[in-house]
């Protein structure tokens, strides 16, 4: 197999034609862009680690505690019965990604997707360490197993075993506290078996991924390459080459040659093997490390730096760039509007909840004085202090009702309780069923939740008869 393989537009650089995947061994990279997405990759490493240290409210910056089916964000205690509200913040960092994508192409996919990130500056490094530069390492996978390659095998790949559990074990993280999860890792695995074993399975997936699939997750599985088409254009600023400036290409000394000399760097740094200089394609993520080579060899060679870089079709052609047109507008409008929704909502979420049902089975009962309903109320304390509950039922003026049980609970932080509630009225004067407005109160805060209900009886013909 070739150690260097020529891309073109016909097929993807790392899939040869026999379906094998063809290892991309991009050269290292100095330069600008290298060095903000280095610092950006490590500021977002930090936030990943330390969110589920971060207290906010008593409770984790992030907790998906799907145990107690409870799920704490950045201050927010939401119940399962609240997660629709996730669908209008999902809709809105989606229309988010669509609209930085509308100005910058695939920027994020280069600067901040978690794929990009532990792979170029967590894995990538831990390799170039172990196995040496672009040439070392491809020189290195031609190489006959000595004890010097099994070695350096056994070191890179038990490093990334290590770092692939870390991650996964940062992960669940998320949904189990920081303090319950060190208790069950110094148990045997079989105590908490299931957390065990999705550690295991995840740390296998991130391991299999990092080590070996790398850039065919952006290629073949991520559909975001696929949708830029719809998402670009061109007003769009993605990297790109300036064909006008750097055709045709030739040597220094050539006569009548463009900027571009053809050296091929920007195509040694590019990890997913692509030529910038064939123009925006499905595999590039936008990491912009061709930028940087290019403008070293720029640099050596006395000439402006640019001929490849962040620029729209438009700025190419000598044009000026629109940033307000109808795309733009139409991404902001329905990025305002989810995340306007889903903070709206969340303003609006309580810290209790409470679910109001008929008990099952007869729905009334009949003695000789009186006819009774019977509701369970589920009632779930969401905040982290001791909520006291009060329950009271408003009818219809003329409806008489009793209530036969207790209505005054206290409810510790985070406990959920069912409760059986027992309403009364008297069986002589019942006219037929009427409406139940069942209303709960917490103190401290004086939250409500009402509950619309009916007390049913029987006819009331019924009654009369003898």
């Amino acid at each position: 197999m070739a150690a260097f393989k020529k891309p073109d537009l016909e097929t993807v650089t790392t899939i040869n034609r026999d379906g094998s995947h063809f290892i991309v061994h991009p050269a290292d990279v100095k330069g600008r862009f290298t060095m903000w997405r280095r610092w950006m990759a490590l500021v977002l490493i930090l936030v990943y680690a330390l969110l589920p240290w971060i207290p906010v409210n008593g409770y984790p910056a992030v907790f998906l505690d799907v145990i107690n089916r409870r799920f704490h964000l950045f201050g927010y205690t939401l119940g399962a019965q609240d997660l629709w509200l996730l669908f209008f913040l999902v809709s809105g960092l989606a229309f988010l990604l669509f609209f930085i994508t509308a100005f910058l192409g695939r920027v994020w996919c280069g600067w901040a997707c978690p794929q990009t990130v532990f792979l170029e500056h967590v894995f990538r490094r831990v390799e170039r360490c172990i196995d040496g530069d672009a040439t070392a390492r491809r020189r290195l996978d031609k190489a006959a197993w000595t004890p010097e390659k099994i070695f350096r095998r056994l070191l890179k790949h038990g490093i990334f075993v290590l770092l692939a559990a870390a991650i996964a074990h940062v992960f669940l993280s998320y949904f189990i506290s920081i303090p319950e999860l060190w208790q069950w890792m110094q148990h045997s695995p079989l105590e908490h078996w299931s957390a065990f074993v999705f550690v295991f399975v995840i740390t296998g997936i991130l391991y299999f991924n990092f080590a070996w699939f790398r850039e065919q997750l952006c290629i073949v599985i991520c559909p975001y390459g696929r949708m830029q088409s719809a998402l670009l254009d061109e007003h769009t600023r993605n990297i790109a080459y300036d064909e006008k400036r750097g055709e045709p290409r030739g040597p220094v000394s050539a006569e009548g040659a463009g900027d571009c000399i053809d050296c091929d760097r920007c195509v040694q740094v590019c990890p997913t093997g692509i030529d910038i200089r064939q123009g925006i394609q499905l595999e590039c993520v936008a990491c912009a490390n061709c930028i940087d080579a290019c403008d070293r060899i720029m640099d050596k060679l006395n000439r402006p730096r640019g001929l490849i870089r962040y620029a729209s079709d438009e700025e190419l052609e000598g044009r000026p760039m629109r940033w307000v047109r109808p795309r733009t507008i139409l991404y902001a409008v329905l990025l305002l509007v989810g995340l306007g929704v889903a903070f709206g909502a969340l303003q609006k979420v309580q810290p209790l909840s409470a679910n109001v049902t008929r008990m099952s089975g007869a729905p009334f009962f009949m003695t000789a004085d009186s006819i009774r309903n019977q509701f369970q109320i589920r009632i779930s304390n969401k905040s982290n202090e001791v909520q006291r509950i009060t329950l009271d039922a408003r009818v219809p003026e003329g409806n008489i009702i009793e209530k036969a049980t207790v209505v005054d609970w206290q409810l510790d932080p985070m406990e959920e309780r069912i409760f059986t509630w027992v309403i009364n009225t008297p069986r002589a004067g019942f006219a037929g069923n009427f409406p139940v407005e069942i209303r709960l109160e917490s103190q401290p805060g004086g939250w409500t939740i009402e509950r619309a209900m009916s007390f049913v009886g029987p006819d009331p013909k019924l009654l009369q008869q003898p």
